[in-house]
Protein backbone atom coordinates (compact mmCIF):
# COMPACT_ATOMS: atom_id res chain seq x y z
CA UNK A 1 0.00 0.00 0.00
CA UNK A 2 1.49 3.37 -0.81
CA UNK A 3 2.37 5.27 1.94
CA UNK A 4 0.12 8.56 2.23
CA UNK A 5 1.58 12.21 1.98
CA UNK A 6 0.78 15.19 3.76
CA UNK A 7 0.09 18.70 2.29
CA UNK A 8 0.03 21.67 4.07
CA UNK A 9 -1.23 25.33 3.69
CA UNK A 10 -0.52 27.94 5.70
CA UNK A 11 -3.02 30.27 5.68
CA UNK A 12 -1.80 33.54 7.18
CA UNK A 13 -4.78 35.84 6.18
CA UNK A 14 -8.54 35.45 4.33
CA UNK A 15 -6.07 35.56 0.97
CA UNK A 16 -2.33 35.16 2.12
CA UNK A 17 -1.52 31.64 2.13
CA UNK A 18 1.45 29.26 1.00
CA UNK A 19 0.98 25.40 -0.06
CA UNK A 20 2.60 23.19 -1.96
CA UNK A 21 2.18 25.02 -5.17
CA UNK A 22 3.54 28.40 -3.82
CA UNK A 23 6.48 26.43 -2.42
CA UNK A 24 7.14 24.66 -5.72
CA UNK A 25 7.43 27.72 -8.29
CA UNK A 26 9.71 29.58 -6.67
CA UNK A 27 11.84 26.02 -6.38
CA UNK A 28 11.37 25.94 -10.34
CA UNK A 29 12.13 29.36 -10.16
CA UNK A 30 15.54 28.50 -8.92
CA UNK A 31 16.13 25.63 -10.50
CA UNK A 32 15.51 27.00 -14.36
CA UNK A 33 15.98 30.48 -13.66
CA UNK A 34 12.98 31.88 -15.45
CA UNK A 35 9.17 32.57 -14.34
CA UNK A 36 7.82 30.87 -17.61
CA UNK A 37 10.24 28.24 -18.01
CA UNK A 38 9.25 27.42 -14.63
CA UNK A 39 5.23 27.83 -15.21
CA UNK A 40 5.62 25.37 -18.02
CA UNK A 41 7.35 22.75 -16.12
CA UNK A 42 4.36 22.72 -14.05
CA UNK A 43 1.89 23.17 -16.68
CA UNK A 44 0.95 26.50 -15.57
CA UNK A 45 0.55 29.34 -17.95
CA UNK A 46 3.20 32.39 -18.18
CA UNK A 47 0.20 35.02 -16.62
CA UNK A 48 -0.64 32.53 -13.92
CA UNK A 49 2.96 32.08 -12.62
CA UNK A 50 3.65 35.80 -13.21
CA UNK A 51 0.19 36.35 -10.62
CA UNK A 52 1.51 33.33 -8.05
CA UNK A 53 5.08 35.32 -8.27
CA UNK A 54 3.48 38.64 -7.19
CA UNK A 55 1.30 37.05 -4.43
CA UNK A 56 4.25 35.66 -3.16
CA UNK A 57 6.09 38.74 -3.17
CA UNK A 58 3.79 41.10 -2.20
CA UNK A 59 2.90 38.59 0.78
CA UNK A 60 6.10 38.80 2.18
CA UNK A 61 7.99 41.77 4.26
CA UNK A 62 10.80 40.99 1.16
CA UNK A 63 9.93 39.65 -2.03
CA UNK A 64 10.85 36.05 -2.69
CA UNK A 65 11.78 36.16 -6.39
CA UNK A 66 13.18 39.05 -8.49
CA UNK A 67 13.06 39.13 -11.79
CA UNK A 68 14.72 40.85 -14.99
CA UNK A 69 12.83 42.12 -18.03
CA UNK A 70 13.69 39.89 -21.52
CA UNK A 71 15.71 41.66 -24.40
CA UNK A 72 18.53 41.23 -26.54
CA UNK A 73 20.45 39.23 -23.63
CA UNK A 74 17.08 37.66 -22.34
CA UNK A 75 15.46 37.89 -18.92
CA UNK A 76 15.61 35.78 -16.24
CA UNK A 77 14.22 35.47 -12.51
CA UNK A 78 16.38 34.32 -9.28
CA UNK A 79 14.82 33.51 -5.92
CA UNK A 80 16.11 36.17 -3.23
CA UNK A 81 17.75 35.56 -0.07
CA UNK A 82 13.96 35.86 1.89
CA UNK A 83 12.78 33.19 -0.91
CA UNK A 84 15.68 30.76 0.10
CA UNK A 85 14.77 31.41 3.94
CA UNK A 86 10.87 31.06 3.54
CA UNK A 87 11.55 28.03 1.28
CA UNK A 88 13.40 26.04 3.90
CA UNK A 89 11.34 27.63 6.63
CA UNK A 90 8.25 26.03 4.54
CA UNK A 91 9.75 22.64 3.89
CA UNK A 92 11.05 22.24 7.32
CA UNK A 93 7.52 22.89 8.62
CA UNK A 94 6.15 20.42 6.27
CA UNK A 95 8.86 17.26 7.32
CA UNK A 96 8.19 18.17 11.52
CA UNK A 97 5.00 18.14 10.61
CA UNK A 98 4.65 14.95 8.66
CA UNK A 99 7.26 13.23 11.17
CA UNK A 100 4.90 14.20 14.38
CA UNK A 101 2.07 12.75 12.05
CA UNK A 102 3.48 9.60 10.78
CA UNK A 103 1.54 7.21 13.30
CA UNK A 104 -1.46 8.50 12.95
CA UNK A 105 -1.23 8.95 9.47
CA UNK A 106 -0.53 5.22 9.11
CA UNK A 107 -3.50 4.45 11.40
CA UNK A 108 -5.32 6.46 8.81
CA UNK A 109 -3.62 4.87 5.52
CA UNK A 110 -4.57 0.89 7.61
CA UNK A 111 -8.45 1.54 7.29
CA UNK A 112 -8.34 2.51 3.48
CA UNK A 113 -10.18 -0.20 1.00
CA UNK A 114 -7.63 -2.10 -0.77
CA UNK A 115 -7.24 -0.60 -4.12
CA UNK A 116 -8.45 -3.22 -5.97
CA UNK A 117 -11.86 -1.69 -4.66
CA UNK A 118 -12.86 -4.55 -1.96
CA UNK A 119 -14.89 -3.17 0.55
Amino acid sequence: MKRPVLRIRIVFGEDEMIGPGKAELPERIDHCGSIAAAGREMGMSYKRAWELVGTLNAMFRDPLVESTRGGPGGGGAVLTVAGHEVLELYRAFEQEAAKAGAAQLDALNSRLHAMSGEK
